[in-house]
C-alpha cells in the first residue's frame, strides 16, 4: 500500500491529537460563556479558569508518565486506544457537569488521556514512517493539533449564539469531544502495530508483513529487507545492553543525552509562548480593546493560521531542510514578534479613536504571526526531533518523561500564573519568553542540537555515539548487572 496507508496510519493515529488540540482550545470559548461564569460563579481572570486550565495540564503530566509503561508493556496502537477511552469519560462528566468539581475532576481525566496520546501519537507515527517522509509523517501530529483547535474555536463560537440563558453554549462545545474519541476507539483495531515494537516483542515476521504495508511500492523489496536487518539488528543490540527501570535513562551516557535533547526540546517549544497564548488570546485581545463576540471571531480565524502554515511547512520543507535551521529562525522570529506585541501593548491603554483600532490590528497581526512562525518550526518540529532521536529500548520511557516533564509539566505551570501575570503586568509578560529564546533556546539549538533530517532511526545512534550504545556503566547497583547482558556476553 506504500505511502498512502502510512499517511492513512498517520492520520487516524493523529485524531488522538486533534483530541490534544480540541481539549486545549475548547475552553479558551467555554470561559467566554456567560451563562458557564454565572454557573460556576466565576469570571476569565481568576484562580478557578487557571485551575480548570492547568489541571488538563496536570492530568497530562501523569497520563504521560503512564505511557511509559503502557508502551512497552502494551504497545503503541493500545496506548492511544486507551487513552481515547479515558477522554471519552472525561469528556461526558465535563458537558454533564452540576458543579465545579466534576469539571476539574473531567479535566483531569482529559488531560490524562491526551497525555497518552500526545507521547505515544508521534512515536508510533515516527516508528512507522520511512526516514526520507518522517518529517511529513510526524508532523501530521501538530497539524491535528492545529485542526483540534480550529474545531474548538468554531464550535465554540457557533454555541455562542444562543441566548446567555442557554447552557448549550458551553456544554455542546465539552461534549463534542466525544465524537473523535469514538472514532479512534471503532478504529484503532484496523491499523498495525508499529513493526519496531513488533520486533522488540519476538514477532519479527508480523513486523517484515507490516513494513510492507507501509512502505512497499512494487519495486523496494531490496530497501524493505534492508530496513528489517537494520531494525532487527539494532534492537538485538540494544536488548543487550539494557536493564530495567527509569534511572537506566540518566546513567547511561548516550541515553541521558538523548533523553534531554528530547525533554529541552519540549521544553522550549512551551516557552515560545504559543500555548499561552492559545489559551488566553481572548483575554490578550481584551488587552488590545478587543472584546465580545469579534473577540471570539479572531480567534477562529487564528485558530486557522497555524494549521495552513504548518501543512505547507510539513509538505514541502520540513524533510528537505532539515531540523536545526528553521528551529533559529523560530527562535529569533517569534522573539521578535513578541517584543512588537509588547510595545503595541504598552500604547494601546492611552490611545483613542483610530489610533486604538491601528493598533489593535497591529497587536493581533504580530499575535497571528508567531503563530505562522511557531507553525514553521517548533510546531511539527518538537514532536518530530523528539521522538525520532530515543534509541527504542527506553523508547517508552523517555517520551513519557520528556512530554510529561519537558511539555505538560512546564504547560501546568504557565496555565496557571498566566491569567493573573496578564491581567497584572499585561504587555510586559511577553518579556519572559523573548529573554528564554534569546539567551537559552538559541545557543541550545544553535550549539548542541544535531541535524537528523533523513536519517533512519536506527542511524540516528550514530549521531550520539557508537549504533551498538556502548555498554552499561559500572557503578550500576548489582541488581542492574544481574538483569544486563553485556555486548562482550553477547558476542561469546
Amino acid at each position: 500500500m506504500g505511502l498512502f496507508f502510512n499517511l492513512a496510519l498517520a492520520i487516524f493515529a493523529g485524531t488522538g491529537s486533534f483530541l490534544f488540540g480540541y481539549d486545549s482550545g475548547v475552553m479558551t470559548d467555554v470561559i467566554q460563556s456567560p451563562h458557564f461564569l454565572s454557573f460556576f460563579n466565576t469570571s476569565p481572570d481568576t484562580a478557578i479558569i487557571g485551575a480548570i486550565n492547568s489541571t488538563f495540564s496536570g492530568g497530562a503530566v501523569f497520563g504521560s508518565l503512564m505511557g511509559g509503561f503502557t508502551m512497552d508493556s502494551l504497545g503503541r496502537r493500545w496506548t492511544v486506544l486507551m487513552g481515547a477511552v479515558i477522554n471519552l469519560v472525561g469528556a461526558a462528566m465535563q458537558s454533564g457537569a452540576q458543579n465545579l468539581a466534576m469539571i476539574l475532576v473531567g479535566r483531569i481525566l482529559a488531560g490524562w488521556a491526551v497525555g497518552l496520546m500526545s507521547m505515544s501519537v508521534p512515536i508510533y507515527q515516527s516508528e512507522c514512517a520511512h526516514p526520507s517522509k518522517r518529517g511529513l509523517i510526524v508532523g501530521i501530529t501538530q497539524q491535528m493539533i492545529g485542526v483540534g483547535f480550529i474545531v474548538s474555536t468554531w464550535v465554540g463560537y457557533g454555541s455562542a449564539h444562543v441566548p446567555e440563558t442557554s447552557s448549550f453554549s458551553w456544554r455542546f462545545p465539552l461534549g463534542f469531544q466525544c465524537i473523535p474519541c469514538l472514532i479512534i476507539i471503532c478504529g484503532m483495531m484496523f491499523f498495525p502495530e508499529s513493526p519496531r515494537y513488533l520486533v522488540e516483542t519476538d514477532r519479527a515476521d508480523e513486523a517484515l508483513q507490516v513494513l510492507h504495508r507501509l512502505h512497499y511500492n512494487g519495486r523496494n523489496e531490496d530497501d524493505i529487507q534492508a530496513q528489517f536487518h537494520e531494525i532487527k539488528t539494532t534492537i538485538e543490540a540494544e536488548k543487550a545492553v539494557t536493564a530495567p527501570g527509569w534511572l537506566i535513562m540518566f546513567k547511561v551516557k548516550q541515553w541521558r543525552t538523548r533523553l534531554l535533547h528530547a525533554t529541552f526540546m519540549q521544553v522550549f517549544t512551551q516557552m515560545t509562548g504559543i500555548n499561552v497564548i492559545g489559551y488566553y488570546q481572548t483575554v490578550m485581545y481584551e488587552n488590545l480593546g478587543i472584546t465580545g463576540k469579534r473577540s471570539l471571531l479572531i480567534t477562529g480565524i487564528y485558530n486557522v493560521v497555524g494549521p495552513l502554515f504548518n501543512l505547507f511547512f510539513i509538505t514541502f520543507i520540513l524533510d528537505r531542510v532539515g531540523r536545526r535551521k528553521p528551529l533559529l529562525f523560530g527562535t529569533i522570529a517569534i522573539s521578535i514578534a513578541l517584543v512588537c506585541e509588547a510595545a503595541i501593548g504598552s500604547q494601546v491603554p492611552s490611545a483613542t479613536g483610530s489610533r486604538k483600532d491601528s493598533l489593535s490590528a497591529a497587536g493581533v497581526f504580530f499575535l497571528f504571526a508567531v503563530t505562522a512562525i511557531f507553525s514553521c518550526s517548533f510546531g511539527p518540529i518538537s514532536w518530530v526531533y523528539a521522538s525520532e532521536i530515543m534509541p527504542l529500548s527506553i523508547r517508552g520511557r523517555g517520551s513519557a518523561f520528556a512530554t510529561g516533564i519537558g511539555n505538560w509539566l512546564v504547560s501546568t505551570v504557565w496555565s496557571q500564573v498566566s491569567p493573573i501575570g496578564l491581567g497584572k503586568i499585561t504587555y510586559k509578560f511577553y518579556f519572559i519568553f523573548v529573554a528564554w529564546n534569546l539567551c537559552v533556546t538559541l545557543p541550545a539549538v544553535f550549539f548542541i542540537w544535531k541535524e537528523t533530517k533523513q536519517v533512519s532511526l536506527e542511524e540516528i545512534d550514530l549521531l550520539f555515539g557508537e549504533r551498538a550504545l556502548g555498554t552499561l556503566p559500572e557503578h550500576l547497583d548489582r541488581k542492574e548487572d544481574d538483569a544486563v547482558i553485556t555486548h562482550e556476553e553477547a558476542k561469546a
